[in-house]
């Protein structure tokens, strides 16, 4: 039984509980939020979490803090086989001034799995490897549903190719009740133009709303700046500027508005061009595209670590290598 945390409770967070629970190798037995901390050994209840404004309300087991992910790592890190990170990433250096915190002041040594979107995010952890490795650690990253879920389909799908001409990702999520994903909304309207990280940050719920109900509940993003082209890149499938990532979201509707495709064009041994494309099944939700893929990382995770396996991985090092030369090599084991 692997024991498991979810940092963060919002939308992401309470999707992964939910999910968890279908889920027979793991044990929910911490969730943080930003007002406090849950821990049970013999296991955390949904129904519980599910109505809960704050995990630190959970009945007997609840704490207050206002660090919690630091005291509750701190207490029970060692108690702990795996963290799933559902934590905003404003600003882009909150994820990996987390993690280095984690590594430095607490006990837990086992395994990190993230649904990061943003590049940069992503490159501040990846300039930790050393440390995650010296840690006794393995932390796999933009391991969601795009970066991870998707990405891992074109690393697939260049395989048919000689040379990878373009990746294409296009995503379609339908949220009926936005205040339930915050913090995801928010990271997309940072794409829209006019709006950057600062503006963001300073805007209240009520500007946002205001923002929404002015495009009618859409936000259409396009070029974003999403982990899946350094992903990609690290992999040795294309260069990251051939690597487009954009979507339409409803914050008003579960119903998807698009389709959610990947589409990989390439040159093939022939010389011609040609593509596939990838389709998710619109019944299928943002949680479990993030969270079903996120938790078989985790799986993968663990079994590495098992074997030694240290440092940090992306969703791609777990996938057939499209070429030796130019591609970043996992993490190292160690004996």
């Amino acid at each position: 039984m692997i024991r498991f945390a979810i940092l963060g409770a919002g939308g992401l967070g309470k999707g992964m509980a939910r999910v968890v629970q279908h889920k027979s190798e793991f044990q929910l037995v911490a969730m943080a939020d930003s007002q406090g901390y849950c821990y049970d050994a013999e296991g955390l209840r949904l129904e519980t979490i599910e109505p809960l404004a704050t995990v630190a309300n959970y009945p007997e087991c609840g704490i207050p803090s206002a660090q919690a992910i630091m005291d509750l790592l701190k207490t029970h890190g060692d108690s702990i086989d795996a963290i799933f990170m559902a934590l905003p990433n404003l600003p882009v250096e909150f994820f990996a001034s987390t993690v280095r915190q984690i590594l430095g002041e607490t006990p837990f040594k086992g395994v990190f799995v993230d649904a990061l979107k943003r590049t940069q995010a992503v490159e501040h952890l990846l300039a930790m490897d050393d440390v995650i490795e010296q840690s006794g650690t393995l932390y796999i990253t933009g391991a969601g549903a795009t970066p991870g879920f998707l990405t891992t389909v074109a690393a697939v799908a260049a395989q048919s190719f000689v040379e990878v001409e373009s990746v294409d990702v296009h995503f379609g999520v339908g949220i009926s009740c936005w205040e339930s994903y915050k913090a995801t909304i928010r990271e997309d309207l940072i794409h829209l133009e006019g709006f950057d990280v600062e503006k963001v940050a300073n805007m209240s719920d009520e500007a946002v709303e205001e923002e929404l109900n002015r495009r009618n509940g859409l936000i259409e993003l396009k070029g974003m700046e999403h982990a899946d082209d350094i992903i990609l890149e690290l992999a040795g499938v294309c260069s990251r500027d051939r690597v487009t990532v954009g979507g339409l979201v409803d914050t008003r509707h579960a119903k998807k508005p698009v389709s959610t495709t990947v589409t990989v064009t390439g040159r093939t041994v022939s010389g011609v061009t040609g593509s596939h494309q990838f389709v998710l099944s619109d019944e299928t939700t943002m949680v479990d595209n993030v969270c079903g893929p996120a938790l078989g990382f985790l799986l993968r995770g663990i079994q590495m670590h098992r074997k030694g396996i240290r440092g940090l991985v992306t969703s791609a090092d777990l996938m057939p290598l499209y070429s030796l030369e130019g591609s970043r090599q996992p993490a190292s084991a160690v004996s």
